[in-house]
């Protein structure tokens, strides 16, 4: 009993603790009580845009534009207001269908539309076009995105009523019919310009004839009020009315009379058909039948039947080639964009071009000032004046013509000897305009040494050296000119083949080698032989920078090891 009694005791104890722990906690909590309900009610806000966007990934939906409901009065009754509304639905899909095989439908009246009376034959897709259009309106006005493309629209309505089904109930003992107009009664009583009306199979459930101008006469109460209505139907007496009366528009679900199924694709501006007949005779109702039931229908139903038929034909191929146009402008748009995108890709390249070469050709100035500028300076410090140095460039200038102007090549220093060469005797080689001594002779050829060269030449090319004394007068000042315009000399003297530039620097080496090639040239010469040496490559790489760019030289070669290798470039000289 005493152990009962303490484990009575501690559970109490317990107990108790756990009340104080809980009071604390709440007590702690209600000091936080603002931030935390805060926080709840913010991530509640965060999740259900998540779901959304979740959601409307799902459908593939995008986000509609809506519009507000606008005023408007009739003309000649100003105490009925009127909505100004917009419904503009691409590719609308249902959002409790397979988006993979559910056909979408287009909804886009003309302006100033407020009711659309759909017809066609039955399980054609009336019913699903209603809901459709009625929960897309839900959708929009929950903050959700459509099953739509891009670009639908939507007013902003304020209510959305719906009598959809078959309303007959035995507990209440209603009928069909009786269900509709319950709720019909219920719904007129609330609805005004800026309310969404949704009738399924108005009028139906009872007399025919009864039933259509009842809905006739619903219809016309509905368009007074100024809401918007979209109907479903089988009565020929409303799309009489909708093809009559301003601001309702009938529509149809189209049906495939081959395959004698329904195709689901809304069309706005034409009424629909319940093809019964075509359908049972299809199905193989006997001919007679058939025959006896057309007999029963007025002919002027039966031709505007067809006309409906080659109208229905006739905007089918329209909107085919409405397709291939569209998909044709998307390629032109495509191709378009494709072409900007490639002539803004070539235009930044020709920027680049232009500014890679104007960078280059300022540097170039730059380098240009800054030669001119040193060149000034050493004019300076050589004390020479600008004045002589213009007179002394205009000599030079007066040289150059006088050089350049085709002479008769000059014999009166050479002539040809009467006897055989000698070894040991200065020649000139006519070949080459060049002086050597015979250093070996051959039957036909000697061998010719030209200051450190030694080349072979023809003995009739080689011509004996005539003492000074023994040229004429008259034959030292010679100059001839030959309408040929072939370049020789005028008496400049020879600088010889070779040109050594080896132990010099670049610069002084490069302005040596300038004047040596226009002596050569003025000399005649055809080819030189410079000496730079290998060492570490700087003064063969400047030499042959400068024949590249020399007017004096036609081309250049490095020759064989055996005859100098890297080190020696044998320039041909222009001729």
């Amino acid at each position: 009993m005493e152990l009962n009694n303490q484990v009575r005791e501690l559970e109490l104890q317990a107990r108790d603790e756990e009340r104080r722990i809980l009071h604390e906690i709440s007590a702690q909590v209600g000091e936080h009580r603002e931030e935390l309900t805060y926080g709840i009610e913010n991530l509640a806000m965060l999740d259900l845009i998540f779901a959304k966007a979740k959601y409307a990934e799902e459908l593939r939906a995008s986000e509609p534009i809506l519009h507000e409901m606008k005023e408007e009065r009739r003309k000649k009754n100003d105490d009925k207001p009127l909505s100004s509304f917009i419904i503009r639905l691409i590719q609308a899909r249902h959002p409790l269908l397979d988006s993979a095989t559910v056909v979408p439908i287009e909804v886009d009246p003309s302006p100033g539309t407020r009711a659309i009376v759909i017809t066609g034959p039955n399980t054609g897709g009336k019913t699903v076009s209603l809901k459709t259009v009625g929960l897309l309106a839900l959708m929009a006005q929950s903050g959700l995105h459509i099953p739509a493309q891009s670009g639908s629209e939507l007013p902003l309505f304020h209510a959305v009523y719906a009598d959809i089904g078959d309303e007959q109930s035995i507990e209440q003992s209603l009928s069909t019919f009786s269900g509709h107009i319950t709720n019909i009664i219920r719904i007129l009583k609330h609805i005004d310009q800026r309310s969404l009306v949704i009738f399924d199979e108005l009028g139906a459930g009872t007399d025919p004839q009864e039933g259509a101008a009842l809905a006739r006469a619903i219809l016309n109460h509905l368009l007074e009020s100024g809401c918007t209505t979209l109907i479903a139907t089988h009565y020929p007496e409303l799309k009489t009315f909708a093809h009559s009366t301003e601001g309702v528009v009938n529509a149809s679900l189209e049906f495939d009379i081959k395959t004698l199924r329904p195709t689901y694709h809304l069309t706005i501006g034409l009424p629909g058909r319940s093809n019964a007949l075509l359908i049972a005779q299809r199905l193989g109702l006997p001919q007679p039948i058939i025959d006896s039931a057309k007999g029963e229908i007025s002919p002027d139903d039966l031709r505007a039947d067809k006309l409906l038929d080659d109208i229905r034909k006739e905007r089918n191929r329209t909107s085919r080639e409405r397709q291939k146009l569209e998909k044709a402008r998307a390629k032109l748009e495509a191709q378009t964009k494709e072409l900007e995108t490639r002539l803004e890709k070539i235009e930044d390249e020709r920027r680049e071009v232009i500014a890679k070469a104007r960078a280059e050709g300022e540097l170039e100035v730059a380098v240009l000032r800054k030669n001119i500028e040193s060149l000034k300076s050493q004019l300076k410090m050589a004390k020479q004046p600008l004045e002589a140095l213009k007179q002394i460039e205009e000599k030079v200038e007066a040289i150059e013509e006088k050089v350049e102007a085709p002479v008769v090549r000059q014999t009166s220093q050479v002539e040809r000897p009467t006897g055989g060469v000698k070894l040991g005797e200065r020649v000139t080689v006519s070949t080459l305009n060049a002086d050597g001594v015979v250093t070996a002779l051959g039957e036909s050829d000697a061998e010719v040494q030209i200051g450190s060269l030694r080349v072979r030449a023809r003995l009739v090319d080689l011509v004996r050296k005539v003492r000074e004394e023994e040229i004429p007068e008259g034959k030292k000042k010679e100059e001839r000119r030959q309408e040929t315009g072939e370049r020789v000399s005028v008496g400049t003297k020879s600088p010889g083949l070779e040109l050594n530039l080896r132990g010099k620097l670049v610069e002084d080496g490069l302005e040596e080698l300038e004047r040596y090639l226009e002596r050569a040239y003025s000399a005649g010469l055809l080819f030189v032989r410079i000496v730079h040496g290998k060492g570490t490559g700087k003064m063969r790489d400047a030499v042959r920078s400068a024949l590249k760019v020399s007017p004096y030289v036609a081309s250049f070669e490095e020759p064989k090891d055996n005859e100098g290798g890297a080190g020696v470039t044998v320039a041909k000289m222009a001729k």
